[in-house]
């Protein structure tokens, strides 16, 4: 069998306003961004230009602080990171945000990693393609559904050489990519694409799902309704969801109408709101209490029995 790591995906980023020696993102040292398709995506369509990274301010950001955006992702690739001491055999794939047009790829992505592998938890970063287009039945995650579904399905089928248990796999997304955690918890009995390779005939159905200041999951907030495109069944898995309720983002409806759908089909569900916290805040520390977030994800995992309590 081919090891990934034999396989390297070179980039090509342009820089907008920053040199690139300062601005290009890499994966840390000890990682390589490998391509999770063999060839040409499935359903591929045009983007509007070549791969660009930026780096960015928003005011929306809790903290304030710059991070980077990568945009017009048309080869979509996984960053795998291995923790360095204790190894619970857990693996988490991370699904940043960006609205499904960029990607906060450092604020909701290799930060993700770093505190993952600290705690003994193999990460492996998602880079999928932005902009998504809503085609087909699952609209706003498309064919990021598609990359997320084959990057599960790819983690499951190398677990033992990366020292995984391939029945601790979970997700975790923030944003739009917490929207895409509830896509794949819904969408995982039948991959959205034909199959390429023995990896596809992995499951691709995470084993625990962690969604953060989600997005696109209440579809009418005046009638208080879950989006049809995330039906949530018996075989959803375990799933934690947390929010702050001054998300300037995301209404906190999007959690509260997943939550009640997950406690109505008798899924395993913890939800903490927060009254503020604001949005896209990582785990970059702020003065707010939901700043505390890992600690209670760490708590979960134990309880759900993915980690030692």
């Amino acid at each position: 069998m081919r090891k990934l790591s034999q396989i390297f995906c070179v980039a090509a980023f342009v820089c907008g306003g920053v040199s690139a020696q300062t601005a290009l993102w890499q994966p840390s040292q000890g990682h390589t961004q490998v391509p999770i398709w063999p060839k040409e995506p499935p359903d591929a369509q045009p983007v509007a230009g070549p791969e660009e990274m930026k780096i960015v301010k928003d005011p929306l950001i809790s903290d304030g602080k710059p991070w980077i955006q990568i945009d017009n992702v048309s080869q979509p690739t996984m960053t795998v990171y291995s923790p360095k001491r204790k190894n619970t055999g857990v693996a988490v794939v991370v699904f940043p945000g960006g609205g499904y047009r960029v990607l906060a790829i450092d604020l909701q992505g290799t930060e993700i990693c770093d505190w993952l592998t600290s705690k003994g938890i193999t990460a492996v970063l998602l880079k999928y393609r932005v902009p998504t287009p809503r085609l087909g039945p699952y609209r706003e995650s498309a064919l990021a559904l598609e990359d997320a579904q084959r990057t599960v399905g790819l983690v499951r089928f190398h677990a033992a050489e990366w020292h995984i248990d391939p029945h601790k796999i979970g997700v975790i997304g923030f944003s739009a990519g917490g929207h895409m955690v509830t896509a794949i918890s819904t969408h995982f009995d039948k991959r959205s694409y034909a199959a390429v390779d023995a990896a596809d005939k992995e499951s691709c159905r995470p084993d625990f799902a962690i969604a953060l200041y989600p997005g696109h999951l209440s579809n009418d907030d005046k009638n208080f309704e879950l989006n049809p495109n995330v039906p949530v069944t018996s075989n959803t898995p375990p799933t934690f969801l947390l929010q702050a309720e001054d998300d300037p983002v995301n209404s906190v409806n999007n959690s509260l109408v997943y939550y009640i759908a997950l406690k109505n089909a008798g899924i395993p569900v913890e939800m903490h709101l927060y009254a503020q916290g604001g949005h896209a805040f990582g785990v970059r520390r702020t003065k707010f209490p939901i700043t505390n977030w890992p600690n209670l994800v760490e708590t979960w995992l134990g309880t759900i029995g993915m980690t030692s309590k």
